[in-house]
């Protein structure tokens, strides 16, 4: 029997989320315009994904071992030490695009930052969008045009 993913698109207000879970100001206002931009970028309002995930559009996923759930095509968590951004970066093109990002880390499965400042928004704004193109190309995708 196929697993599903745990981390499921809620009715949570991202609003309220932000307001009552983010304490610092400066993260505050770096969320919300996180926001504005990942809505601009993927044409998808933001949704809660399971408790602290702010995400954009979604994908159904399967893998050959039967796992398989839904995604959102692109999102982010503003964690208390950083935020935790979910793009992925496939190919060689984005393995560039990485180089000129700004300050951050990479662990397996996001980019984590402190705040927006440390990043360079146009090369973000490519990420963005290329993470949707692949998706778009690479699973059952709403985000078809």
């Amino acid at each position: 029997m196929a697993t599903k993913n745990k981390t499921a698109e809620t009715e949570v207000s991202v609003d309220d989320f932000i307001n009552s879970f983010v304490d610092k100001e400066a993260k505050r206002q770096d969320s919300f315009r996180l926001i504005e931009l990942m809505q601009e970028w993927s044409g998808f309002e933001p949704k809660m994904w399971g408790p602290t995930i702010i995400g954009f559009g979604s994908y159904h996923y399967k893998y050959a071992s039967g796992y398989e759930g839904d995604a959102p095509l692109i999102g982010f968590s503003p964690r208390k030490a950083e935020f935790s951004l979910y793009v992925s970066a496939q190919g060689n093109e984005d393995e560039d695009i990485l180089d000129h990002l700004g300050k951050f880390k990479m662990a397996k499965a996001c980019i984590y930052f402190k705040k927006l400042a440390d990043l360079n928004l146009d090369v973000l704004e490519k990420l963005c969008k290329s993470t949707i193109k692949y998706i778009n190309e690479n699973h059952e995708c709403p985000c078809r045009n």
